[in-house]
């Protein structure tokens, strides 16, 4: 075969993986290509020394918290955001916390009934899917998770539609790469924007590389197919 006809099988070959457009999963949402941190445990660092540094409260004065919200933490883990959403939002807010694995789940529900909390209700997501009910929620929280879903733009698609109208989700994240559990602000703000979440504020908190971000619904529910992965 000559070289010409090298080149022009090459070329033809070029042209039909651009024709396919970015690959999908089996219900039609782009895949990703980088990196999933994986789940290492249920606890990001102690409750003593997140309280030390004031963490909780810096995220809930930034994310604007009040008495009677209804709020979701996703990830929710041992509970640690849980606990003083539950405080915060008052007798007649609403808390629900979300977590994908089973013993998490019961732990976490143990510990809301062991502390009385009667406002909070605890369930169990799927990795794509938080599992949200339709438009109930002032404020969505991703707290040091983020960068362990592995199915953002599905997870997002589902994710945004438990917001009301004016309601934002909160990101707190660390600016690093994915493999060392973080998630870098720009890919952050790249893949919310593909699904129509368009970032509010950003800020940087104390005592390490972690930041703030919350983000607003600025367009129309996009369809799975139209989705425009990040490069």
């Amino acid at each position: 075969m000559s070289n010409r006809k090298l080149l022009l099988g090459a070329l033809m070959l070029s042209l039909a993986a651009c024709r396919q457009g970015p690959q999908v999963d089996e219900d039609g949402f782009p895949t990703i290509d980088r990196p999933v941190a994986p789940i290492l445990s249920d606890r990001f660092s102690t409750e003593d020394a997140r309280d030390r540094l004031g963490e909780a409260e810096a995220v809930m004065g930034l994310a604007g918290i009040e008495d009677g919200m209804s709020v979701a933490d996703i990830g929710a883990g041992e509970g640690y955001y849980t606990v003083r959403l539950a405080r915060a939002v008052g007798p007649s807010g609403r808390v629900l916390a979300q977590d994908i694995q089973p013993t998490v789940r019961d732990a976490l529900a143990q510990r809301v009934q062991r502390e009385g909390l009667d406002n909070v209700a605890v369930r169990l997501g799927e990795a794509d899917d938080p599992r949200l009910p339709h438009a109930s929620f002032d404020r969505i929280f991703l707290v040091h998770m983020y960068h362990e879903v592995t199915e953002p733009y599905q997870f997002l698609w589902n994710l945004r539609q438990g917001l009301k109208q004016d309601g934002l989700v909160v990101v707190v994240d660390a600016d690093r790469p994915v493999k060392r559990h973080g998630m870098p602000p720009a890919r952050l703000d790249c893949e919310f924007e593909a699904l129509g979440l368009e970032r509010v504020d950003m800020s940087q908190l104390e005592g390490g590389d972690a930041y703030f971000a919350t983000f607003k619904v600025v367009g129309e529910l996009p369809v799975p197919s139209t989705i425009q992965p990040c490069d």
